[in-house]
């Protein structure tokens, strides 16, 4: 059989097309420390992710999250912990381009795992403070209860949060 004929090679860039479009256009990874070596593949590792937030110019989230290695995870068939931390902070200048927020928004979601496991990212006003909370969340329950992290980022006096 000729080479460019393998049953299996349409297959193969069909998952590599689809596992590239797996990640979030904005997230940047920071850094990765590894947990657990791995002979075959890449090994057990905790990714921390930075995400500016779209609707807030000036503001990043920094999610760490545990990403499974080994064969499975050098193939993206792992499924990931649902363990995730964020912290968000105030990176720059804080402006809302002139569009009202809600009061309440997902702000990103990945899809971490084949089994129906996403990450969440949601950004709250808490207009009374003029703060900006950000949770992060899995909506897979664990032992009945979602895994979740939070943060807040207090905006500058005289820095009106627009709200809708």
């Amino acid at each position: 059989m000729h080479p460019s004929h393998h049953p299996f090679r349409p297959y193969a860039v069909a998952a590599a097309l689809l596992l590239s479009g797996c990640g979030l256009s904005s997230a940047e990874e920071v850094g990765a420390v590894d947990t657990v070596f791995k002979f075959i593949g890449p090994d057990h590792k905790i990714v921390v992710d930075a995400y500016d937030d779209p609707k807030v110019t000036g503001v990043t989230c920094y999610v760490s999250r545990a990403k499974t290695g080994g064969i499975k995870g050098a193939f993206g068939l792992a499924e990931d912990k649902s363990d995730a931390s964020i912290a968000c902070r105030q990176t720059g200048v804080i402006s809302f381009g002139g569009k009202p927020l809600d009061k309440q928004e997902e702000m990103f979601s990945e899809r971490i795992s084949l089994v129906f496991k996403r990450l969440r990212v949601v950004r709250m006003v808490d207009a009374k403070r003029n703060t900006l909370v950000y949770l992060t969340y899995s909506d897979r329950l664990v032992e009945g209860s979602p895994q979740n992290s939070v943060t807040a980022v207090p905006v500058p006096a005289g820095t009106v949060i627009p709200v809708k």
